[in-house]
């Protein structure tokens, strides 16, 4: 007999399309467990925590942008804007980031979004063979890898600590 099919959540179908769409060589997995932080998503896949690629949304020069960080570290919002040559970042609201990217803090993922976002990816990430990241949902995630995100998000990459 033939396991039963689960389809996936509407967000995260969503992302597993553009993801396939876009060429992404990892399948979207959907998890039992939260993976809605960094340390959720590290215990429920088994690695380490600085291998979670955070999809963190920030309002700068009157658009949202999108900052994909290492789990290790936090944002360093004045040294990024610095370095990405915009102007100061502030953290969006879950209002401006489900608007911006038609998913909810703890799910949101690179792609997927209405329209692209200007993109850092933090330089952290090439530290790791395999990232996971979010794909729409809190419990849904995909493998990638940090030169996948550039590519999957036109992003730049930048140092995001300080």
């Amino acid at each position: 007999m033939e396991p039963a099919v689960t389809a996936l959540p509407a967000r995260t179908a969503q992302v597993a399309d553009a993801l396939a769409a876009a060429g992404a060589t990892g399948a979207v997995r959907v998890l039992a467990d939260s993976t809605r932080t960094a340390a959720e998503a590290a215990a429920a896949l088994g690695c380490e925590v600085g291998a979670i690629a955070n999809s963190l949304v920030f309002l700068s020069d009157g658009e949202p942008v999108l900052v994909l960080t290492s789990g290790r570290h936090r944002v360093d919002t004045a040294a990024l804007a610095a370095r990405w040559g915009r102007g100061p970042l502030r953290r969006a609201t879950p209002e401006q980031v489900r608007e911006a990217t038609g998913q909810a803090i703890g799910g949101v993922a690179p792609v997927g979004h209405p329209r692209p976002l200007p993109t850092v990816v933090d330089l952290a990430l090439t530290d790791y063979p395999r990232l996971w990241a979010a794909a729409g949902t809190p419990h849904a995630v995909f493998p990638t890898t940090a030169e996948e995100l550039l590519r999957l998000t036109g992003g730049t990459l930048l140092p995001v600590g300080p």
